[in-house]
């Protein structure tokens, strides 16, 4: 068996994440992990941030796991922060695991359409989401740089405050809510 690979889906709503990471799942047997579908599982119509973080960080345990045991994962939500491609880039390096990291982008006229047609056609499978948030999260992404989608460029040190990625991780993406 061949070195296992993290698939990392970078990118705002609707710009077509989860179409790619269902893809990967089947063409390279990865382990999907979508954080949309725990969310809405869990807590139906309601979207809360501190719960969305607790479930980022358990469906990031059950990958690295995953990536141990020499399976393929595929991370599917936006990772907008390059804190977190890096905390996830040193993790699966840690491991032995490669990283293939895919960047989506549309222009906001499209992605609006899309979102409109999935809240249309599967409204069970997502949440509104007005005009001024996807503004709003737009200025909010950090755009992978070409070094850091082709792997060539080094992986940054950890925050002010952190020695290890791992300790960042376990800030960023907490083990519980309390």
């Amino acid at each position: 068996m061949g070195r296992p690979t993290l698939f990392l889906t970078v990118g705002l709503p609707g710009t077509g994440k989860t179409t790619a990471a269902r893809r990967i799942e089947v063409e390279a047997r990865a382990l999907r992990l979508t954080k949309d579908e725990w969310m809405k599982a869990l807590y139906g119509s309601t979207n809360p941030r501190h719960a969305s973080d607790v479930i980022e960080g358990r469906l990031i345990e059950i990958g690295l796991r995953a990536l141990e045991l020499g399976i393929n994962v595929v991370i599917d939500y936006g990772l907008w922060g390059r804190d977190e491609r890096s905390a996830l880039r040193q993790a699966a390096t840690d491991l032995g695991a490669a990283v293939e990291m895919h960047y989506f982008e549309l222009a906001p006229s499209e992605q609006r359409r899309r979102l409109d047609q999935r809240q249309a056609e599967q409204p069970h499978t997502t949440w509104h989401m007005s005009d001024e948030e996807l503004a709003e999260w737009a200025a909010m992404i950090s755009i992978p740089t070409p070094g850091e989608l082709d792997g060539t460029e080094p992986i940054d040190e950890p925050p002010p405050g952190f020695s290890t990625w791992a300790r960042w991780r376990r800030h960023r993406w907490p083990a519980s809510l309390s």
